[in-house]
């Protein structure tokens, strides 16, 4: 294992540094050659790349984002696109290839796998929609983002009486309006996972006004339906005035969660030692506290469990 490529693909995740840093020193520690791929794979068919050292990660552990840039590639997915991937992978002399990303990235990944390229995955996506780890990184990073901007939601809605639709990010993944929902007290939790009907929601809205309760949190995950519909609903059924707010990007920006930098540290450390170790065709995963590596195939076939018990537990301490 002489050189070694790098790239983050997708949307990008608080952590994304943290695991550059760790992926790039510990090949360098391994007197390694690292090649940074910009733009992801766009910048690989492109030959957007650049040597990387000691330096070119220092003071990004705790930065948002990704040096490295990300794009989308549709290029990438045609088979001229994927043979000048290859090309440049063949010209660089590139022995193993690590992406940084979700369930996108991981799909170029198994091509590039299947293709004869040593490749492995390391998860960064704040949607957690991967079903084979528990966490990806970026995810706990966003739910805090989440959780704080909850609290600021809560100050002021107490101070008018108001009822707060807050719609968070996570696509056809409900982990983020769960996790930040039942860590910042919400009322109701709305998720893709789980029907909802909208008549209860208002029940338990009007029960507690009605014993003195001067603030009304809705956390909706994005897939699970418009806070404009729902707040408008809400506000019909209840006489209560609602409003929206739509978090957005900040859940994607930002310094990460120490967690997700000590997860990120360690998951870029075992890629490259995976490579070293001739593995190829690997994702790494975190569960029950232990950094794990699956075949990409497998991971890639699991169906994402939602966690009720989690969802039972908001339930029941929102009465």
């Amino acid at each position: 294992m002489k050189t070694i490529g790098l790239l983050t693909s997708g949307g990008d995740a608080p952590g994304m540094n943290a695991a550059i840093r760790a992926v790039v020193r510990t090949g360098i520690y391994n007197n390694i050659r690292m090649l940074g791929i910009r733009e992801g794979y766009q910048g690989l068919l492109e030959g957007d790349l650049d040597d990387m050292d000691t330096a070119s990660v220092g003071d990004i552990i705790q930065r948002g984002g990704t040096i490295l840039r990300s794009a989308r590639s549709d290029e990438f997915m045609t088979k001229e696109g994927f043979r000048k991937a290859l090309n440049v992978i063949d010209v660089y002399n590139m022995d193993g290839l690590i992406v940084l990303g979700g369930d996108g990235t991981f799909r170029g990944a198994q091509e590039l796998s299947q293709a004869g390229v040593p490749t492995i995955g390391i998860p960064c996506t704040i949607d957690n929609d991967l079903s084979y780890t528990d966490y990806t990184i970026g995810f706990i990073s966003a739910v805090d983002t989440a959780v704080d901007a909850i609290g600021h939601i809560r100050d002021t809605s107490t101070s008018h009486g108001r009822s707060v639709v807050v719609e968070v990010m996570g696509r056809n993944c409900g982990d983020i309006a769960l996790y930040a929902g039942l860590a910042g007290g919400a009322e109701s939790i709305l998720v893709p996972e789980v029907d909802y009907d909208i008549e209860l929601v208002c029940q338990k809205l009007l029960a507690g006004k009605n014993r003195g309760k001067q603030h009304y949190l809705v956390v909706l995950a994005e897939g699970a339906g418009s806070g404009v519909d729902i707040a408008r609903q809400i506000e019909d059924k209840t006489g209560i005035e609602t409003k929206v707010s739509v978090l957005g990007y900040i859940q994607r920006g930002g310094a990460a969660a120490s967690f997700d930098r000590i997860m990120a540290s360690r998951m870029g450390k075992r890629a490259v030692e995976l490579l070293i170790e001739g593995k190829k065709n690997r994702v790494l995963g975190f569960k029950c506290n232990e950094i794990i590596d699956m075949d990409i195939d497998e991971a890639l076939s699991m169906k994402k469990v939602f966690n009720e018990e989690l969802y039972d537990l908001a339930s029941v301490l929102s009465i």
